[in-house]
This record gives C-alpha cells, sequence and structure tokens, in this order.
C-alpha cells in the first residue's frame, strides 16, 4: 500500500495594509481551491503560518463575484474554519514528512512571508529532499529570499510567475505595497513570466517549482503539483 503524499498550505498572520485602517488577509479561494484538487486526489493536509494561530481573511475575496462555491464551502464549514484559526507554527512542522509546500496568497503575505526563517528552513528542506515548492498570486514572495544550502536562492535562474505589477495598478493597490513583487523577485535573477492579459489563470512550471500568476489561477497551479507528485 502507497502512502498517502502530504502538502503543506502556508497562510498569513497579517491582517492589514501599513495603514490598519486598509484590512487584509489570506485570499480564501488560493487556498480552497488547490484543497479541493488535493483533497480528491486523497492527499493528507496541513497549515502553517509563520507565527502560528489564527490566519484573517482577506475581505475584498469575501464578496461577490470572487466568492466562488469553493470559498463559500469553506466558510460555511465550522471544521474547516477552525483549521484556519490554529495554524501550526514553522517550528512544529518536519518537512522531512511532505512532499509539497503550498505558499497561498493575499496582500498580508507580502509582509510575514520573505524573511521569515522558519517557513525558509522548510521550503530549502522540501526542495532539497526531492519535494515540490509551489505558489499562487502573492504567495511567491514566500519565495524571494530562500537560500538553499549552498548559498544560492531558490529562484535564481529559475521561470517563476506571480501577481504582477501591473494587476496590482489594474487593482487599485499600488500605492499600498510595500514593494514591487515582481520587480524585486527579477533582482534576485528570477525568470518572471506573466500572460499576455491580466486575471486570467496562468501557470509556470520549472521543474519542481510551480507558480500560479494570480487568484484565478489556483486550481490550475494545485493540479500540476498533484501531476507531479
Amino acid at each position: 500500500m502507497t502512502m498517502s503524499k502530504r502538502v503543506l498550505h502556508v497562510v498569513s498572520n497579517v491582517a492589514h495594509y501599513t495603514d490598519p485602517s486598509h484590512p487584509t488577509g489570506l485570499w480564501l479561494s488560493e487556498l480552497t481551491h488547490a484543497w479541493d484538487v488535493f483533497a480528491a486526489r486523497g492527499y493528507e493536509q496541513h497549515i502553517v503560518s509563520p507565527k502560528g494561530g489564527m490566519s484573517p481573511l482577506e475581505p475584498r475575496a469575501l464578496k461577490w463575484p470572487l466568492l466562488d462555491t469553493s470559498a463559500k464551502a469553506w466558510l460555511d464549514d465550522p471544521e474547516r474554519m477552525a483549521l484556519l484559526a490554529s495554524t501550526a507554527r514553522p517550528e512544529e512542522i518536519d518537512p522531512a514528512g511532505y512532499d509539497a509546500i503550498y505558499f497561498t496568497g493575499g496582500h498580508a503575505v507580502m509582509w510575514d512571508f520573505p524573511d521569515d526563517e522558519g517557513l525558509q528552513r522548510i521550503t530549502r528542506a522540501i526542495w532539497e529532499q526531492g519535494g515540490v515548492v509551489s505558489s499562487v498570486c502573492h504567495g511567491y514572495c514566500g519565495l524571494l529570499n530562500t537560500r538553499l544550502s549552498d548559498g544560492s536562492l531558490l529562484v535564481a535562474k529559475r521561470r517563476i510567475t506571480g501577481f504582477s505589477w501591473t494587476e496590482e495598478i489594474l487593482a487599485g493597490v499600488a500605492r499600498k505595497m510595500p514593494y514591487n513583487a515582481e520587480a524585486e523577485m527579477k533582482k534576485r535573477g528570477a525568470l518572471y513570466e506573466k500572460a499576455l492579459l491580466p486575471f486570467v489563470s496562468h501557470v509556470v512550471v520549472d521543474g519542481r517549482l510551480v507558480t500560479g500568476q494570480n487568484p484565478f489561477s489556483a486550481k490550475a497551479t494545485a493540479e500540476k503539483v498533484a501531476a507531479l507528485l
């Protein structure tokens, strides 16, 4: 009998932009679409965040038309909502037990993902043991500063995508951003790609690195991860 594959989802603990009057958090559908894909294949799934505990939700993602069937089903399920109220801390995670890591997005992650050494440790271990490293939308901020054991950046010279600066401008939030994630990726030597049109599903696969551009790419990203697993 084969052991079930195990996937670790990463979510944010941040509840607002630099200005506390502008709330943000996890873009729920980016978690739920992937969760549904992995659940359908019988994978075991867990959730981690930089500080553990509660992961706030991005309010804009909970409104029509962005609140889709998958996200609404999660909101309506107390057991699943409890998973977001009590996420694990990085030090509680043994990366050796996971086949893939999946960084969710929402603008919140721009603040707490890039420099979290616990998340970097887990990501490095999963990559170096032959696992899949993946992200969707702003989740790629979690890969910005992850270095491998030889000191090189994980993203250097690798094809990658994530929420584009054009999409930030079109979403009307560019001025609130702490940095330009697309530009920061390019500075680190990543080979950044994006779809010709904004806000359409777009996934880039470079070996065991799988990245999706925006919230509408979550399901397709998870399917590419599952194909590799």
